[in-house]
């Protein structure tokens, strides 16, 4: 690569990201992350290190031909980058922002032993955002092979099962629940980490390529899988699992109390963020109290933050050390100011006359033993109750199979969790159903999501080939 010595890449240090100054970005909703110059990108991609058994490949599960793409970028071939990252990621712009890229590439490349790992996740942003400025959008295939598949969902998921279907030459169609596309996209993450821009840009890629999206169709309600097979010819399932989990306290019915979820999506889909006549859709206040440990909480807290809390805490029952968080997602939490509780429970939500939260009454912990998951088990330490007084309560405890569709599809065979099962590639008990993401893994992250969706695409044009189109 680029004809230098690995004593040479060695020496070249880890890029640092361009980022907007902590202290403003706090109080706005503009991007936190500003991108790479093409220098800088170029300089990143000579640290690769060439492996030959290509690690970072392995850990990439849609499985991005990651080595060819850094030496299209250290040779300052962007065009090439940008086809290679094509090939096999439907969303790249997306994965570059918010793939918790180190635990998977960067998480197993070479130089990470030693070091910092190349940043693969900010040269896919770079290379991303540079093809949408300066290439055409790619174009359907000539070829189409009658085939008519629908796609339940416009998450991460579904959006990479239609990209790699219609590259196939299969006719897709995207139904979505709401009333916008991208899912957990556009809904679920904040505009500080994932512009809404950018899923719209990703969406208008895969309708270049001849996918359909039709909103506002519930499947479940609307229309069942049912119906829907019996018109296309294969369906894959992606509607996530947004069904909230809560702490079952006392008092959880206060105004003030919401789901991360329900929050998010105030925020996100209704503008909360905006000064609206006769107010906003979302209660505010001086203190916000978040619970839980993962990237969800860091975007709730982090938005509680814009929306003018002076105090936005994050509540976690471990220590920091145990927080499944991204690292750089908690860092830049620090940096705006967040508040962050460790080895603290919630033990009742306390309300005023009104309904309205006052306080919440919590105990401090201490980590025991081991649990089921490897980390060690928070306990209670006697005599260590107290209240912590805040307006506003976020539940961050991830999500469950919302029973929807399941409850409207017998056939489809679940699991103990009410998650959809599945064979490798992605195959339901129904004939010619697929399910992928959230749905099927319970609460998970984007690329998984799309690595399901890639697996289901090719067991669906495996499943195709032994038919003939309905017509």
């Amino acid at each position: 690569m680029t004809g230098l010595t690995i004593k040479e890449r060695m020496a070249i240090a880890r890029v640092k990201m361009i980022e907007q100054d902590a202290r403003l970005r706090a109080c706005n909703f503009g991007e936190v992350n500003q991108g790479l110059t093409k220098e800088l990108a170029q300089e990143e991609a000579k640290r690769c290190l060439a492996c030959k058994n290509e690690p970072c490949m392995d850990g990439c599960p849609v499985g991005v031909h990651i080595p060819d793409f850094l030496t299209a970028v250290a040779e300052g071939n962007l065009e090439q980058a940008a086809r290679i990252l094509r090939v096999d990621n439907a969303l790249p712009a997306t994965t570059g922002r918010v793939c918790p890229q180190e635990v998977q590439c960067e998480g197993v490349c070479v130089r990470g032993k030693k070091g910092d790992p190349v940043a693969i996740g900010f040269l896919e942003r770079f290379v991303a955002d540079w093809a949408a400025e300066n290439l055409p959008r790619e174009a359907p295939p000539l070829e189409q092979t009658g085939f008519r598949v629908a796609v339940v969902g416009s998450g991460p998921g579904g959006l990479t099962a239609a990209g790699e279907l219609a590259r196939m030459g299969h006719q897709v169609h995207v139904f979505e629940a709401l009333h916008d596309t991208g899912g957990v996209l556009r809904y679920g993450i904040p505009e500080f980490r994932l512009p809404k821009a950018i899923v719209d840009r990703e969406v208008e890629n895969l309708r270049a390529l001849g996918v359909t999206i039709e909103c506002n169709v519930i499947i479940g309600r609307t229309l069942t899988v049912d119906e829907i097979a019996q018109e296309f010819d294969a369906v894959f399932i992606a509607n996530g699992a947004g069904l909230p989990m809560f702490l079952d306290l006392p008092g959880e019915n206060f105004k003030g109390v919401y789901s991360a979820n329900e929050y998010l999506t105030r925020v996100n889909l209704m503008g909360a963020w905006m000064d609206v006549e006769g107010g906003t859709p979302i209660a505010r206040g001086e203190t916000v109290v978040v619970f839980g440990g993962g990237n969800v909480a860091m975007d709730s807290v982090r938005t509680a933050r814009r929306l003018g809390a002076k105090h936005a805490i994050c509540a976690y029952r471990r220590t920091k050390a145990e927080m499944p968080a991204r690292a750089e997602e908690v860092a830049h939490a620090e940096e705006e100011g967040i508040e962050f509780h460790y080895l603290v429970a919630p033990l009742e939500i306390l309300g005023d006359a009104k309904g309205w939260v006052r306080a919440v009454r919590m105990q401090r912990m201490e980590l025991g033993e081991p649990d089921a998951s490897g980390r060690r088990r928070p306990v209670p330490v006697p005599g260590s109750e107290f209240e912590q007084p805040c307006e506003i309560v976020v539940v961050a405890l991830g999500t469950t199979a919302n029973p929807l569709l399941t409850n409207a599809t017998p056939a489809l065979k679940l699991n103990k969790w009410k998650n959809i099962v599945v064979d490798k590639q992605q195959a339901t008990a129904m004939e010619g159903v697929f399910a992928g993401g959230d749905i099927v893994r319970g609460g998970a992250t984007v690329i998984l999501a799309m690595g399901d969706g890639k697996v289901a695409a090719h067991g669906i044009d495996d499943y195709l080939k032994t038919r003939t189109p309905k017509g």
